[in-house]
This record gives C-alpha cells, structure tokens and sequence, in this order.
C-alpha cells in the first residue's frame, strides 16, 4: 500500500499541478497535432491508405490500457507508473519522428498511445490524492482547460511546424515538455511506499488488452468500412464478446484481477461509467461533423469550422471549475442531472438549427454542450473517487477514464452508421436528372461538393442530404442524453463519502 503525501507545501502542489498539466498536455496535443500536417507526412511517407490509422492505434492502444496502468497505480503507487508511462510516451514521440514509412509511423504511433494510457489514467487519480473534494473541482477545471487550448493549438501548430519546420517536429517537440513533466514529479511529488509482494494478474491484464483491442478496432471499423449488417462486422462483434466472457472468468478466478468484481457490484460506479459512457458517445457528434458541416453547408473555411469545434473548449473548463460549489451543495447526482440537462438542451438546440446557420447560434450551442460536459464529467469523476479508500482509487478512475473512450468508440460507429445511412437513402432517392452527378458513394460527398464540378442543383441537394444526416445524428445524440440520464438516477442523492 502507498499514500500520496497530502500535506504538500502549497508551492510543492503548485509545482505539481504544473507537472500535471505539462503531461496531459502531451496526450491532448498529440490527439490534434497530427490532423493538419497530414499532407505533408504522406507526401514524404507515402502510404495514403493508411493514414487513418495513424490516428486509430494511438487511440486503441490509449484506451486498452487505462484500466491496466490504473491497477497498476494502486499496487505500487502514481509516481512510478505516471514516470513509466510518460517515458513510454516519449519514446514513442521520438521514434515517430524518426519514422522511415507509414508502417513504422503507425507502429510508433501506437507506443505513444501505450504511453498515453498511462498519463490519463494517473494524472486524474494524483489530482484526486492531492486535492480534498472542494479543491477538485477546480483543478479539473485547469486539467480539463489543457484539452481546450489543445483542440485549438494543437491544429494550428502542427500546420505551422509541418509548412516551415519539418513535420517529424509534431512529435519531436514532446521531448523538452516531457522531460520538464518527469523533472517536476521527481522533485516535488513524494508518496510514502508500502513494500508487499503483489501477484501480478499478467494473464488477465493480457486478455483484458486483447478482447478491449478487438471490440475498439471493431467499432472503428463499423464507423466507416464495415456495415453494421456485413459478415465482417457481426463476426467480430462476436469474437469481441467471446474475448469479454473469457476475460471476466479469468478475472473471477484472479487474487488481484485488474478490474475487480466490486466495481460491477457498485451502484455508484456501474451509474457513473455507464453515463459516462453515452457522454463520451455524444462527443463523437459535433467533433466528427460540425466541421464538415460548417463547411459543407454553411460555407465555411478550415480555420473557421475549427474554431466553431473549439468553442465547446470554453464552457467545459469554466463549467467544471464551477462544479465544485454545486456539488458541495447538491451533492454529485444532482450537479451531474444538470450537466446531462444541458447536453440535452444543446443536442436540441442541434435539431432546432436553421438550414442555414447563423454561426453564433453555433458557437452558443458548443458552448453549452461544454458547459454540460463539464457539470457531469466532474462531479462523476470526483464522485467515484470520494467513495473509495487511496488503494482503490487508481482502479475507480482508470475505469472511469476508460468508459469514457469507450463512449467514443461507440459514437464513432453509432453516429457514423447513422449518418452514412441517411446520406445513402438520399442519394438512391434522388431525382432521377440528378443521379448522374451525384456520387456513387458516401466517402465521395464531401469530394464532389468541394470540387465545385457539380451543377447548382446537386450541389444544393447534396447540402440538403448532409444537413438532414447531420439532424439525425443530433437526434440520437438526444437518445444518448436521455440514456444518460437514466444512469445517473441509479446513483444516491448522497454520496458515502470515505474519509482518509
């Protein structure tokens, strides 16, 4: 057992919050840095085809192993598996940088996500060692303001690095970040170490991170190449399940398993997870089209329509600093009811949009959405945290962490697959005169209508099509929202808070 030292110097824990910040720094910038020096990155690497999965493996392989590095916490404390992890990371920077092809860029990419599932899972449940309950809600807020500049940063200065620098600097420039974090942590973070001999749940952490890899993957896949109906799609489904049911009996049967048996026993964190789950599934709906729309429909350039998807990067961080004197008042149910009303009430304000937008009713919507994000992704996280002991706390949070990406997995196939229905039932039901100027092919819409090649008239139905799939998309993301809803009334208006 290990204890985090709680009775900091307040200069010491400003240091560490530092430290925190300058590492979820680098697994927030490196989920947006990469998008717009891809041109560049092909242009040297080749390998046009698979790009996407530059992106995918770094998110698979962080989400696998969240739940892994947040047991691994618990057994021998954050200070170690947080230095590991951002090594881990760094390493994984470096090599990318030094990327010969594609392949190895997407291998490499995939040893800073094994990396990165590390610093998400320890830097949250650090915060909440560090911090009391009041304190936490305010330096969620500044860990959740990190992901704000980098969705806005992080696009620009990877296109500035890439067009007059070299675009292997997206990764390289980790380094000195990295390296200031691990200084950081070693110099002021000092936690008081238990020595026991833990048995290691090696067969159990292994299952967990292949059966987690193949219903990812999977869920990638049914988000864009594989339809929900193929034989590709419900075989892997099912090989998914087989993989889960193995890894649960192997966990039944472990001393120590990696995710206890009490975490699905506990009203409380079954509730959280599971709202937590839909959140992360909503995210995926303006993230994957409010910019496309904003530039398909409305007419938009790139820096715009980013912009516009940056805006929910306002509301979160002032919403969940905010929290905190809610949930002291209300407790955590109540504070995150009302997130999930306001994500509701944007999700809505989505379907209510005109056909053609003012941008500010946008802006006002992703606003709110971060607003709601932010009311019920703190108070469930620090929820969760308050009602278990320091040993179980890296467990509670990694689980936490998790759902959430596994929420996001799930939107991208969910919102994906709805999208991509309603856009082909357009097109097959087009006016005939029509037909020979529309593509054959969902993936091919935004070429045609950015082609400026199509006449008036289908490039005007075309815009109509991506406005109706768009609603349809907002209207699940209400279905979402209400699912979450009803999660969050299995949790107790009080929480049993643990006093250490």
């Amino acid at each position: 057992m290990a204890t985090t030292d709680t009775d900091l110097n307040p200069k010491h824990r400003a240091w560490i919050l530092a430290a925190l910040m300058f590492t979820i720094m680098l697994a927030a910038m490196d989920s947006t840095i990469v998008s717009t020096a891809i041109p560049q990155i092909v242009g040297d690497l080749g390998g046009f085809s698979l790009f996407s999965w530059v992106f995918s493996i770094y998110l698979l392989a962080q989400t696998v192993t969240i739940p892994v590095y947040g047991k691994l916490a618990d057994l021998y404390g954050r200070k170690p598996i947080l230095i590991i992890g951002t090594i881990i990371f760094l390493i994984g920077s470096a090599l990318s940088g030094a990327s010969w092809n594609m392949v190895s860029l997407i291998l490499f990419r995939g040893l800073q996500g094994l990396g990165a599932g590390s610093i998400l899972a320890t830097v949250n449940t650090l915060a909440g060692d560090i911090y009391s309950i009041k304190e936490r809600a305010y330096i969620e807020g500044w860990l959740s303001s990190v992901w704000g500049m980098a969705a806005i940063v992080g696009p620009s200065l990877g296109g500035a690095l890439a067009e007059y620098v070299s675009w292997r600097w997206i990764f390289l420039i980790n380094l000195p970040i990295g390296i200031v974090s691990i200084f950081l942590i070693l110099l002021f973070l000092h936690e008081r170490v238990e020595k026991h001999q833990h048995h290691i749940d090696s067969l159990g952490a292994a299952m967990m991170l292949v059966s987690g890899s193949v219903l990812i993957f999977t869920l990638m896949q049914l988000g864009g190449e594989w339809e929900w109906s193929s034989a590709e799609g419900i075989g892997m489904l099912l090989l998914s399940l087989l993989l889960i049911l193995i890894t649960i009996v192997i966990e039944r049967r472990s001393s120590e398993p990696i995710m206890p048996g009490w975490i699905w026993k506990n009203k409380i964190l079954v509730g959280a997870n599971l709202s937590v789950i839909c959140m992360g599934a909503i995210m995926l709906g303006p993230n994957m089209y409010i910019p496309v729309f904003s530039q398909s429909v409305l007419g938009l350039g790139a820096i715009a329509s980013g912009l516009i998807l940056a805006s929910i990067s306002i509301g979160w961080p002032v919403a969940s600093s905010l929290s905190g004197r809610l949930y002291l008042k209300i407790d955590f149910r109540n504070t995150a009811i009302i997130g999930i009303f306001l994500i509701i009430a944007a999700s809505i304000g989505f379907l209510l949009l005109p056909y053609r937008t003012p941008v500010a009713f946008l802006l006002a919507d992703q606003i709110l959405l971060g607003a709601g994000f932010g009311l019920l992704s703190t108070p469930t996280l620090v929820g969760v945290q308050s009602i278990v002991p320091w040993g179980k706390r890296g467990v509670v949070t990694g689980a936490n962490m998790f759902s959430r990406n596994l929420g996001q997995s799930i939107g991208a196939a969910v919102l994906g697959g709805i999208f991509n229905a309603s856009i082909s039932r357009q097109l097959l039901q087009a006016p005939a005169e029509l037909h020979s100027q529309l593509p054959n092919d969902v993936n091919n819409v935004i070429e045609v209508l950015q082609s400026g090649n199509a006449s008036d008239a289908a490039e005007n139905y075309l815009r109509h099509a991506f406005f109706t799939s768009a609603h349809h998309v907002y209207i699940a993301m209400v279905v979402l929202g209400v699912l979450s809803f009803l999660f969050l009334l299995m949790l107790p208006k009080k929480f049993p808070i643990v006093e250490e």
